[in-house]
């Protein structure tokens, strides 16, 4: 008996991507207009999978570089820009070879994917490290020094201590774990990727918690970068206890 052609969409739809040119191949001489359609559609799908197995495979360049070290972390962090909340830092160690799909540098994720990617990164990271250093610790000793804390932070939070570090472009004071700083590294290691997903979500949690307790700012929307309406919201109601006061010298010099 023919098979009808949703009940072929739904088999297509619950084949595993590896199987998917076996199971297609069965349906490649229906001369249905709706099957051929189906098979164009997902041979489309199937193309798309190859390409971004490509890409994950590029970017595991560094780890397979390095493939002598037994536990590589990647580093990475988020908030060196706005001017309220803390700036955030996250490590992670992914196992050997894994290749989470549409992983990539956060910024170029919209945030459903990055809320997607952190569970499975949790899900699946060998350990994961958080650092957290607050507004006012980052007025004390300026945004660098205040993110390098962080990052160290992140590196003493995890549960299994890494042999080698992938950092976004920095090396890190105080560590004494090999560094290598890579140049653009959340769009050219998954580790270092995995890390700035982290960082990012988990900063903008905070920004969405302090939203709450501070709503006429907006910081749920921005997340507490320089956004318009947060500057006329700054200008409007004065500097909330979470702003960066070095960060606003020039946006309101009387309260500063």
């Amino acid at each position: 008996m023919e098979q009808k052609i949703g009940e072929i969409k739904e088999k297509l739809e619950k084949t595993d991507m590896i199987d998917l040119p076996q199971t297609l191949a069965i349906y490649r001489k229906d001369s249905r207009t709706g099957v051929m359609k189906l098979v164009k559609q997902f041979d489309k799908k199937y193309e798309k999978y190859q390409n971004e197995l490509k890409r994950l495979e590029e970017m595991l360049i560094f780890e397979k570089q390095y493939a002598n070290y037994s536990a590589i972390c990647g580093i990475d962090e988020a908030g060196r820009g706005p001017l309220a909340g803390p700036v955030v830092a996250g490590a992670v160690i992914l196992p050997k070879n894994l290749k989470i799909l549409y992983l990539n540098d956060s910024k170029q994720l919209s945030e459903r994917q990055r809320e997607e990617l952190y569970e499975e990164i949790m899900d699946k990271a060998v350990s994961v490290g958080v650092g957290i250093v607050s507004q006012k610790r980052i007025d004390q000793i300026n945004i660098l020094q205040a993110t390098f804390e962080a990052m160290q932070q992140a590196v003493a939070g995890l549960s299994v201590s890494p042999d080698l570090l992938l950092n976004d472009a920095v090396t890190i004071p105080q560590i004494s774990i090999r560094q290598v700083p890579i140049v653009k590294g959340d769009a050219k290691s998954l580790s270092i990727a995995a890390a700035s997903v982290i960082a990012k979500v988990t900063r903008d949690r905070v920004m969405v918690e302090y939203d709450k307790l501070y709503p006429k700012y907006g910081f749920a929307k921005h997340k507490g970068y320089g956004a318009k309406a947060h500057i006329e919201a700054i200008q409007k109601y004065g500097v909330s206890p979470i702003h960066r006061k070095t960060f606003l010298k020039n946006i309101v010099k009387d309260e500063i």
